[in-house]
């Protein structure tokens, strides 16, 4: 049996299903965006097509909420998978009654960026398109209708690019969900042969780069992924992206205490930028025990503000959000149950 019926269109509802009639695959698929939670729910399907189906699936969602934590801004939730894995997936807000889907791709995370908790958990496996689309349900049924959706969770989301793609597809689908492409953003550690490929597909997804250091020893210790893709074929890669696409690229800079955040790390900054159009996304890093770094204080934060406004660098500074739910950039990660 499948993991999930979610990011299927009504046709490969109706094959999957063995629906009787093809429109009985738009009343499922309508049904699913919904939030059924089984088929005995669907009443517009015959009885027998409800029973039958009830007994081949107990439940619709292959997701199962088992934690959740509330806070001002956000709100994150575990969700058990069907295999017994946990991803977990946010919901945030601006302040203004508009909501922000953070969603995961994997099931931990390969890339091993030490300052990030998920990075500690290694990778168990990707997430399906249907998986992914069923956090974005999830996170509805909070009561709150979602405008936005990064792929910033648990993950590297360009590991696992044929499923992230599809869901991104699924989420625009006019009939469906129909979330604007723009109001998509895809995060990556910097792969830059996949920013290639996702180039090619000319998708208008924006695109935020974890940067986090502009000198190539220190991006390597904090980044493995600077090892395999360093900062020169990173860039490389941007300026071909920002060519074909012609938009902004979001550079997230997390800052750690006493690592990049002097005036040698503003200079980096500087050149490594040059040449692209991008906005700085200063991020104060989110405490995680035990990985061996401190968040910047207040003083050291305005200090690097300055040497960036010298330098006549755009960027913004994000705002603490979910930080206490450990919901916050940075701080995602999961056990199984038991």
């Amino acid at each position: 049996m499948i993991r999930s019926l979610y990011a299927r269109n009504p046709e490969e509802l109706s094959r999957i299903l063995s629906l009787e009639k093809p429109f009985y695959g738009k009343i499922v698929y309508s049904s699913l965006l919904k939030g059924a939670e089984s088929f005995d729910e669907i009443k517009q399907l015959p009885k027998e097509t409800r029973e039958r189906l009830s007994k081949q699936y107990k439940r619709i969602p292959s997701l199962t909420l088992v934690d959740a934590k509330y806070g001002n801004s956000a709100v994150k939730l575990a969700l058990e998978l069907s295999d017994g894995a946990v991803i977990e997936c946010v919901r945030l807000s601006d302040g203004k009654d508009r909501y922000t889907a953070c969603l995961s791709s994997q099931v931990g995370c390969a890339m091993g960026c030490s300052f990030c908790k998920t990075g500690t958990m290694g990778l168990e496996r990707n997430l399906e398109s249907g998986e992914i689309v069923e956090q974005l349900i999830a996170i509805e049924k909070l009561g709150k209708k979602v405008s936005n959706i990064v792929f910033m969770g648990m993950g590297e989301p360009l590991n696992n690019f044929q499923e992230v793609v599809k869901a991104i597809f699924e989420f625009h689908r006019e009939r469906g969900l129909n979330i604007s492409y723009r109001k998509m953003t895809l995060s990556t550690c910097g792969i830059a042969p996949a920013i290639l490929r996702l180039s090619e597909l000319k998708i208008p997804v924006r695109l935020a780069v974890s940067l986090v250091s502009a000198d190539d020893r220190t991006r390597s210790d904090l980044m493995k992924v600077n090892r395999a893709y360093p900062l020169s074929e990173l860039k490389k890669a941007l300026i071909s992206f920002q060519h074909i696409q012609d938009k902004r690229i979001t550079l997230e800079y997390c800052m750690l205490g006493g690592v990049n955040t002097d005036e040698k790390s503003a200079d980096d900054l500087m050149r490594f930028i040059r040449g692209l159009d991008v906005l700085v996304n200063l991020i104060p890093w989110n405490p995680v025990e035990n990985l061996g770094y401190r968040a910047p204080e207040k003083r050291e934060i305005d200090s690097f503000l300055r040497l960036l406004d010298e330098r006549r660098i755009r960027y913004s500074l994000r705002r603490e959000k979910g930080q206490r739910e450990s919901a916050a950039c940075g701080q995602l990660a999961a056990k199984r149950k038991g």
